[in-house]
């Protein structure tokens, strides 16, 4: 009978042992969703942040196309950094090149994010933004001894013009028929404007002269100012919105305190 009585409890046991371990499983996932939510609320996110050297705003410190984190500096770098530590939200940085295979990174990657990006109309739905961090006037340089006169960017059609792969004045020159010949390190364009296989220069400003003087290039004049853009840290767009905000709020705040302007001032 002992046997038999063992044998009669054995089903049960085995259901009681079952109802709890369905009830310790559904316990584990509720709070693993709570979890989440949370998380989406007040996220712990570390951000992988990505940028060029597009002195003076980004640069690796040894001038190569490859660096990390402190080997890195730039006006754009040291405002970052800064957000990033009001903020209280981590990360790490790496210079990487060409611009193109960043800017791709960022885009398809959850948790990416990449500066200094002209924030244009068709990239806007693209990113998350926060900035701006600084300007970019869009110019036409050309050599000191240049006879070419513009009063317009359409006049700039029967010039060669050199631009940057990948960059916005060069998608936008293109946009506009104007056909630059691209290259894939701007400062190029620089030496390449004195050796007369362009015309013009399509650069930014400041960038353009401080690239031109790191490869021994000075002089050069300003032919047109033909566009004033903003500069700013573009996220991949599952970065949390908690995240975009925070940061966003921290770089105001920098800027209401003047670090901003002194980070600048330091390079400029």
């Amino acid at each position: 009978m002992a046997g038999a009585r063992h044998s009669l409890r054995l089903p049960w046991i085995s259901v009681t042992f079952m109802f709890k371990h369905l009830l310790l499983t559904l316990a584990s996932t509720c709070a693993l969703l709570a979890g989440s939510a949370y998380a989406e609320e007040a996220p712990g996110t570390s951000l992988v942040l990505l940028t060029e050297n597009f002195p003076p705003y980004n640069m690796a410190k040894n001038g190569k196309n490859f660096a990390k984190d402190e080997n890195i500096e730039g006006i754009a770098v040291e405002i970052v950094r800064e957000t990033f530590k009001r903020a209280g939200i981590s990360y790490n940085l790496t210079l990487r090149f060409p611009w193109e295979r960043i800017y791709k990174l960022a885009l398809e990657n959850p948790g990416y994010g990449v500066f200094v990006m002209a924030r244009l109309p068709d990239r806007e739905a693209l990113f998350k933004w926060v900035g701006p961090i600084g300007p970019d006037d869009w110019v036409l340089l050309a050599k000191a001894d240049s006879k070419i006169q513009l009063d317009e960017l359409g006049q700039a059609r029967r010039y060669k013009i050199g631009a940057y792969k990948g960059d916005a004045i060069a998608e936008t020159l293109e946009k506009q028929g104007l056909n630059p010949v691209v290259v894939l390190r701007d400062q190029d364009n620089a030496q390449k404007l004195l050796e007369g296989q362009i015309d013009l220069w399509a650069t930014g400003d400041p960038a353009g002269r401080y690239l031109a003087r790191q490869v021994g290039v000075t002089g050069l004049k300003t032919v047109l100012r033909f566009n004033s853009a903003q500069l700013y840290l573009a996220l991949n767009k599952d970065v949390p919105d908690a995240v975009v905000a925070k940061l966003q709020a921290a770089l105001d705040q920098l800027r209401k305190d003047g670090v901003v302007s002194e980070i600048m001032g330091r390079y400029l």
